[in-house]
């Protein structure tokens, strides 16, 4: 596979399909206004979509493990098209809420096989640049989503927004070009451990959503199912040999944290815009888009910097610069609206930076065979502590209704810098239990050589 090719299409194909989970939020009001639909089941629409999309990452890394890459992603893409042109056609909430959903089905294939294409494909001695390509791809689609979603509902309307999705079908025929050729093994699929893992995620993001003590009742239920399933199945849907390496357990964990500060960064900035500084979409989306700009045109170079400096010292200066854009937030924000562009400006290629270098250490160190399963939970978990993310600072900003609305966002802030601490803590620990792996290594390659 020319990867130098290969992975700028990907990447460009990512954009589309990341774009296409936060296009919609700003479409929301108006979905809800024409359809004659509440707030609750209008949240559905961007909420499901969030549900289906995480879990659908993990469903097709984990079959990649079986089935070519190559016919993954066309099922995936040829889904995601289909159902953009139900949603163009669609003139109730049930059909817009089931389009939302197959489109989720088919756009999980993207990111989680990207980052299993690159492991499994690209050398190690480039590797850096290929995720931090995807990575970054997804940083400009998080923050333009917004900027496109809400053009494009203002001029065109939001039937449109479907449209856009559909260009993804063309790039079938160029992927299944440029794809390795990989031979299709027996298909040894854990359905009862996929559809429990599937159970137990939409149970707990619901128990959040909801405040629901029976659907927690069922995540509970559900997770002890599949612990029971993943030790009795001879080839489980996550393999238990993850959850044995301490080091990719503090990893997932640190993606899970991160992606909450990313999506609560994502969520809090409009609020802000339009509560505290009373902005409208237009000026909303062109406060983000500097910092979405800037993530997608500095990742060309960090991208370098980590394959030639490793991935430590951009998680470590990475999550840095995440505290002093949440610190900046918590402290200013109700100075200027420029203060939230200054702050995301900051935070955006940081985030793209820590993404990046995560993706890059969990394909380090883990074997290939594990690829398919490991991305695939790193994923999820990113996509879980984004939909946990919206969710908490929804109902963070309910129980703040009474005092003023720039320091109850303030307070979700400091609370984000708690989040960000335990991030760092768990990398110093991970950090601390590599090194002397590392050092006796060396040590060993010393001796050889004596």
């Amino acid at each position: 596979m020319n990867d130098k090719i290969t992975m700028p299409i990907w990447a460009g194909g990512n954009f589309l399909v990341v774009m296409n989970t936060t296009m919609f939020n700003v479409s929301l009001p108006t979905v809800i206004d024409q359809l004659h639909i509440t707030a609750g089941l209008g949240s559905w629409i961007v909420s499901g979509y969030s549900i289906m999309f995480a879990l659908a990452t993990i469903i097709f890394s984990r079959l990649s493990d079986f089935i070519p890459i190559r016919k993954l992603i066309s099922i995936g893409l040829l889904l995601l098209g289909v159902s953009s042109v139900l949603g163009y056609a669609a003139d109730s909430f049930g059909v817009v809420l089931l389009a939302r959903l197959l489109q989720a089905s088919g756009a999980g294939a993207m990111p989680g096989l990207g980052m299993v294409l690159a492991s499994r494909y690209v050398p190690y001695e480039r590797r850096g640049r290929a995720i931090s390509m995807i990575a970054s791809s997804s940083a400009l689609a998080f923050g333009l989503g917004p900027v496109f979603g809400g053009a494009i509902t203002e001029y065109l309307g939001w039937h449109e927004l479907f449209l856009v999705t559909c260009m993804v079908i063309g790039l079938i025929p160029v992927l299944w070009r440029l794809l390795p050729k990989e031979v299709q093994h027996p298909v040894h699929f854990d359905f009862v451990g996929a559809g429990l893992t599937v159970i137990a995620s939409a149970a707990l993001l619901l128990a959040i959503t909801q405040l629901s003590l029976l659907y927690l009742g069922v995540g509970v239920v559900a997770i002890l199912a599949l612990v029971q399933q993943l030790r009795k199945a001879g080839r489980p849907f996550i393999h238990p040999a993850l959850f044995g390496n301490t080091g990719y357990r503090k990893l997932v964990m640190i993606a899970f944290l991160v992606f909450i500060l990313n999506m609560s960064m994502l969520f809090l900035m409009p609020l802000i815009l339009a509560d505290v500084f009373g902005k409208g979409a237009a000026t909303i989306g062109m406060v983000i888009f500097p910092g979405a700009i800037f993530s997608a045109v500095l990742m060309k170079w960090v991208g370098r910097w980590i394959d030639r400096y490793g991935n430590f010292r951009f998680l470590l200066g990475g999550k840095l610069m995440l505290g002093a854009a949440i610190l900046l937030m918590a402290t200013m924000l109700h100075e200027s609206m420029y203060i939230v562009l200054a702050a995301y400006v900051l935070f955006a290629p940081s985030l793209s930076a820590v993404t990046s270098s995560l993706s890059n250490e969990v394909s380090r160190i883990l074997p290939k065979e594990l690829i398919g399963s490991d991305m695939g939970l790193s994923q999820l978990s990113q996509y879980l502590g984004g939909s946990f993310a919206v969710a908490g600072c929804g109902l963070l900003m309910v129980w703040q209704k009474e005092i003023p609305v720039a320091n109850a966002f303030q307070h979700i802030y400091l609370l984000l810098i708690a989040v960000l601490a335990i991030a760092l803590g768990l990398l110093y620990q991970y950090r601390k239990s590599q090194y002397p792996l590392k050092r006796t290594a060396k040590q060993d390659l010393q001796q050889v050589s004596n």
